[in-house]
């Protein structure tokens, strides 16, 4: 007799999986719905994608919801998966299996079909995943995921080093369930995670940031900073020196691990747990390259001078690497070079501010510039108690942007009222660099308020 909550299960999974499980069982087969849509939908969380599994090899399954007016794609038949499309939504399907050694910590040496369900739920990562569930048999849970579940644990199935070392992205992936899940991770899978990081040394780099973009989108860096540095260090080596390095700066009450921690935790609150991909890489990333830049005078205060340039350049480097899409990466790597800008609230040093961003990130500075005060706002913050003080001229700097870009302030040589061709024409310039470099002087004149943005106006000044 199914329980209340199988039978809630039940009702909710999408008709389309149950075409898929319906029409290889009606052939002879046995079929369970597993993987992320059973671990949510305990959760009472909305699933989204729908894996099935079964024990029909794949030229079966092929034919078989072929025959049931379902299509099929072969999508990764090696692995005994095929992707059938019912009701226009995608259902992974894959024959029950087992997989042998992982000589290069990626990819199965081998993999070997079978016909019991529960030895290919013993293969798979952590219990909250290793879970099986069936519209009339119900829960399948071998391994007490939903125990697990409910108690916001994440366990790695069977023995941890093991399962890590089949795949050493697993260890990152630990730290992004138990971010999503605010879930802390069992002592001896916690011990196996650090033993094994270094492993993320053979994995894809584009992979790595996958996982890492998924822990971003959590909103709990902060956690993963601060409870995972290891693997965090493991995913990303440049973070490693941030651990423990004294700032010795009346600026700074924290190593700079702690203050990067914060202030990844502050552009969260501040943007309700809902902080642009750019604002958080650029969090995690503002201060990477203090401890290269760091130095001492005479009194034994250190100072990082060039630590915004050089941190922009990291940034790129890093997120390069991981394969984070180039829009995001050139508004992340502007954020972290101008976290440091001196800015006040009023209007012209928020067309500055403006400016910088717009030569740093082209196209992106009206976005970018609130990103920006959150960053700097969130950083304030994370320092010295006698520093938080900033933030509140930050709120009334916000206020001044909101007045600058209703006004439709000029900080753009794109907005002004004058083009190339009449600097050809008035100044009696050649086409080429020295064009651009009038119209950035008289930008930057109209920015100070010295001409307004009247076409006649600007005429006049090329004239002068």
């Amino acid at each position: 007799m199914a329980t209340s909550l199988e039978a809630r299960l039940a009702r909710e999974l999408p008709g389309y999986a149950r075409r898929v499980v319906g029409a290889l069982e009606a052939a002879g087969y046995e079929a369970w719905v597993v993987g992320g849509w059973v671990r949510d939908a305990l959760l009472g969380r909305p699933g989204h994608d729908v894996d099935v599994t079964t024990s029909a090899p794949w030229p079966e399954t092929a034919r078989v919801l072929r025959a049931a007016g379902i299509a099929v794609h072969e999508t990764g038949t090696a692995h005994g998966t095929v992707t059938a499309v019912a009701d226009g939504r995608p259902v992974e399907t894959t024959t029950y299996r087992v997989e042998g050694g992982y000589s290069d910590h990626r990819h199965p040496d081998e993999v070997r079909f079978v016909t019991d369900v529960r030895e290919d739920l013993a293969r798979r990562d952590f219990t909250v995943n290793a879970m099986a569930f069936h519209p009339e048999r119900g829960l399948l849970d071998p391994f007490g995921g939903e125990k697990d579940l409910a108690a916001r644990v994440i366990r790695a199935v069977g023995e941890p080093e093991r399962r890590f070392g089949e795949d050493a992205l697993r260890v990152l992936r630990a730290v992004r369930f138990a971010c999503r899940l605010g879930a802390t991770i069992e002592p001896a899978t916690q011990a196996a995670l650090e033993t094994c990081a270094g492993g993320l040394a053979d994995i894809a780099s584009e992979r790595i940031g996958q996982e890492l973009d998924g822990i971003h989108a959590t909103g709990r860096a902060a956690w993963a900073l601060r409870s995972e540095f290891v693997v965090m260090a493991a995913a990303v080596p440049e973070l490693a020196p941030m651990a423990g390095f004294d700032q010795r700066s009346p600026y700074h009450a924290y190593d700079v691990l702690e203050h990067t921690a914060r202030v990844c935790a502050g552009v969260e609150e501040f943007a309700g747990g809902m902080a642009p991909a750019a604002l958080r890489w650029a969090a995690l990333l503002h201060d990477v390259a203090k401890p290269a830049c760091w130095s001492e005078d005479v009194s034994g205060r250190g100072h990082f001078f060039g630590h915004p340039e050089a941190g922009a350049r990291v940034a790129r480097e890093v997120m390069g690497r991981l394969a984070v899409p180039g829009e995001v990466t050139r508004a992340a790597s502007a954020l972290v070079l101008l976290h440091d800008l001196e800015v006040r609230p009023t209007r012209a040093s928020m067309r500055r501010m403006l400016a910088e961003l717009e030569a740093a990130a082209p196209g992106q500075a009206r976005e970018l510039a609130f990103a920006l005060l959150d960053l700097k706002r969130a950083d304030a913050l994370s320092k010295a108690p006698a520093c938080r003080g900033y933030a509140v001229e930050l709120d009334a700097m916000t206020r001044a942007l909101r007045e600058e870009l209703a006004a439709g302030g000029v900080w753009r040589v794109r907005d002004l009222a004058v083009g190339g061709a009449d600097v050809i024409a008035e100044r009696g310039v050649e086409p080429g660099p020295g064009v651009g470099m009038v119209l950035a002087q008289l930008l930057a004149a109209v920015m100070e308020g010295e001409v307004p943005n009247e076409r006649e106006a600007l005429l006049a000044w090329l004239r002068w």
